[in-house]
């Protein structure tokens, strides 16, 4: 099992992270794509790596909206994973744009 995050530390991990917030009960971003194919497109492509990752957000979707959520819920909050998969979702979201 992967290890918890002090709240010291995710406060640290977020700085290196664009428009992302949270605390050590989880990260999001909220994201605004050009549609609702380009908003789902993402999605598909978060999933290919969250499979790869086995480590799997939380994604609501609202038409062109989209929120990620990572918790590492086995471990009851956040952990590195959830950064690791939080800096791949931010490439799939640069790539989209």
């Amino acid at each position: 099992m992967a290890d918890l995050l002090t709240a010291e530390a995710v406060r640290e991990e977020l700085g290196g992270l664009t428009d992302w917030s949270g605390d050590p009960t989880g990260i999001s971003r909220t994201v605004q794509l050009g549609s609702f194919p380009d908003a789902v497109g993402v999605v598909d492509r978060v999933a290919v790596v969250a499979e790869e990752l086995d480590h799997h957000p939380d994604i609501d979707i609202r038409w062109r909206t989209l929120t990620f959520r990572c918790v590492t819920h086995s471990a009851g909050g956040v952990t590195h994973r959830d950064f690791d998969l939080a800096r791949r979702i931010d490439e799939i979201v640069r790539s989209a744009r």
